[in-house]
């Protein structure tokens, strides 16, 4: 068996993956000061980004729940893979050809395990679906797709395929790939009866489902002949590579929009994400055989970029067939309103019909016209509500009050709670005054028993403000949590100023070694009193201190040496602080003084490096005058004079930093 990647191969994998390419796939990474981008963490469900990207560093940390790492760890983590296949997906994504250590070539079927063999198995089985669709006993299904608006070019550039009406021959072809029954069960591409395995899909129209990759991790079918006595729509079940609660079809091809038209379309069926796609809703994404719940939001708001502070929210359009399945779909949806801070709206479409159907019958732009004219979802739960009452009647009126208000009462902005009590008065025709106190009654309770998104279980780093925890003159220190632990909260944090004085000088070196003055390098092991920053000073100190950074290739390479200089207790901090947002801008300043050009961050990490350096000459120079003053020096002359020496050297190295500064 071979060996284990080389290591120049790895780190040339390192240095071409842009981790602002591979965290983006995932979450909504908006601008976060100082080369810093941020975002809601993938890893917990927060309100108020914490999660910062350094695209310049190639790393990534989150001030929530403290994970942090490059590329390789973000996949790590992100897809439970492990080292050697989270380095070999970013090397096909980069181009880099992989070597292994021991010589030749390796053994895929061996190498390749878990996850990555998994996600093989579904790629090769959707080519062999893909090229059976131009087969004629796939005639069925090409006639689906062209009834639905369908060509040829548009199922192949949506992956869509035929399953063969045959008990193996999706089967026999994986075991002529290679795969083992054990690996094709396991994708859930083939089902164990009494005989033995045989194919899951049969004579079924498929689509394979990608996740945010673009990995194909499952795949969903349609019945297409009257004799088949199964489920309309069959689903891959359950797999290491396919949760249901999570994906979300077309999320693949719809996520870079999502992200930046702030918009998610959410439709019922695979022909209908299609359809909106074609008609010019490139936001639209479908569950797969489940219902939209908990694990559909958190990915929808990590793409959303959904959060408390966003300037102008988001918006989440849900359609809904409109017969009494699809309200009862609407309602369902409802229930989720208060995880998002985006708007969510609904949109039904007339007569009953699908985005797939109204694009048929009526073209393009009235799909497009549909989401755009979508009513907010409160207004739509409360007058289904009020649909299934007589208003005519008192007793309706009263019921319709005690239905709808704790709708109304949940909404979480004031004015427009108002405004809907007053909507719900003139509906139900019933005085102002007392549904306000019913929905006020309402809000009451729901405060009291319901968990709000943007307080209940928030860490320090969500109540430290969008800027993260160690953004200075943020409200970290207010966020911090009582007795927090050393190495966290920020400079507003540290309990005196030369800690955090010692804190702002490795984070900036971290982050801008290149604009660090030679006289850091000159910085004796003694320099930092903080035990982790000292540790963190003799890694870069290893490393060969700043003047180095040219010679290892660069910031981003030469802080892969601090990291693996580092202790294990600290290498994790490093990350940390490396990705924490500087008060500054990085690269140099348009404007110019006295004709020449200022480099901000330049001068930024100078003065934190001159502030350290005349702290340390302080220590030095009270240090000489204790042993000045202790009894029986002035019994040795000449060892007076040395310490007078030393003691005026260092005052004038000390005024002319002052002098500088």
């Amino acid at each position: 068996m071979a060996g284990k990647i080389k290591r120049e191969d790895v780190d040339q994998v390192r240095e071409r993956a842009r981790i602002e390419e591979v965290v983006g796939e995932r979450v909504a990474l908006k601008p976060g000061g100082s080369g810093s981008l941020k975002g809601l963490c993938p890893f917990h469900d927060e309100h108020t980004p914490s999660f910062h990207v350094r695209p310049a560093l190639g790393l990534w940390h989150c001030f929530g729940c403290g994970e942090g790492g490059d590329a390789i760890a973000f996949l790590r983590k992100a897809d439970a893979l492990s080292f050697v296949e989270a380095v070999e997906y970013l090397a096909a994504r980069c181009g880099v050809v992989l070597h292994y250590e021991a010589g030749g070539g390796r053994d895929r079927s061996e190498e390749v395990s878990g996850r990555g063999r998994l996600i093989e198995a579904n790629r090769v089985a959707a080519e062999y679906f893909a090229a059976a669709l131009s087969g004629p006993q796939a005639r069925g299904g090409r006639d689906f797709l062209r009834s639905r608006g369908f060509d040829g070019e548009v199922a192949q550039r949506y992956g869509v395929g035929y399953a063969p009406d045959s008990w193996d021959s999706l089967l026999r072809h994986m075991r002529g790939k290679g795969f083992t029954e054990a690996e094709i069960s396991a994708a859930g591409l083939v089902s164990q009866g009494q005989r033995g395995h045989y194919d899951r899909f049969r004579g079924r129209l498929v689509w394979p489902i990608r996740d945010l990759t673009g990995s194909v991790v499952g795949f969903g079918a349609r019945r297409l002949a009257e004799s088949d006595t199964g489920p309309k729509y069959l689903n891959t079940p359950e797999t290491p590579v396919y949760h249901k609660s999570q994906v979300l079809y077309g999320v693949d091809l719809a996520k870079r929009d999502i992200g930046r038209l702030r918009q998610a379309v959410i439709v019922e069926g695979y022909t209908d994400v299609m359809a909106a796609h074609l008609a010019g809703v490139p936001t639209a994404i479908a569950t797969c055989g489940t219902a939209f719940g908990d694990d559909h939001v958190r990915v929808v708001r990590r793409l959303l970029g959904d959060s408390a502070g966003a300037a102008v929210p988001g918006r989440v359009v849900f359609t809904f067939d409109g017969d009494e399945a699809g309200k009862k779909a609407a309602m369902r949806a409802f229930e989720q309103d208060q995880a998002f801070y985006a708007d969510t709206l609904v949109a039904v479409a007339p007569e009953g019909m699908d985005p797939c159907e109204l694009r048929q019958h009526r073209g393009d732009d009235a799909v497009r016209d549909l989401v755009a004219g979508a009513v907010p979802l409160f207004k739509f739960a409360i007058l289904t509500v009020l649909d299934q009452l007589d208003l005519d009647a008192p007793e309706g009126r009263v019921r319709g009050l005690h239905y709808a208000a704790p709708i109304v009462g949940r909404l979480r902005d004031p004015s427009l709670r108002g405004e809907y009590t007053r909507l719900l008065a003139g509906w139900l025709g019933l005085p102002e005054g007392d549904v306000k106190v019913q929905v006020n009654r309402s809000a009451r309770a729901g405060r009291d028993g319901r968990r709000h998104p943007s307080r209940d279980g928030a860490t320090w780093a969500e109540t430290g403000g969008p800027e993260g925890p160690d953004e200075p003159g943020g409200s970290a220190g207010r966020g911090r949590r009582a007795g927090g632990r050393e190495g966290h909260g920020g400079p507003a944090g540290w309990p005196d100023p030369v800690t955090r004085l010692e804190h702002e000088v490795v984070r900036a070196v971290l982050q801008a070694p290149d604009a660090a003055p030679v006289s850091f390098d000159q910085l004796g092991g003694g320099a930092f009193l903080t035990p982790q920053f000292r540790a963190i000073h003799d890694a870069i100190r290893s490393a060969g201190g700043v003047a180095a950074v040219g010679a290892a290739g660069g910031p981003a390479k030469w802080l892969d040496l601090v990291r693996e200089a580092s202790p294990s207790v600290v290498a994790g901090r490093v990350t940390e602080l490396a990705v924490t947002p500087m008060p500054v801008t990085d690269g140099p300043a348009s404007a110019a003084i006295a004709g020449e050009e200022v480099d901000k961050r330049r001068d930024y990490v100078h003065g934190l490096v001159a502030r350290l350096t005349e702290v340390v000459l302080g220590r030095e120079i009270a240090d000489l005058r204790a042993r000045l003053g202790r009894p029986g020096a002035a019994d040795d002359p000449a060892e007076q004079r040395a310490l007078l020496e030393q003691i005026q050297a260092l005052e004038t190295q000390r005024r002319t930093l002052r002098s500088e500064s």
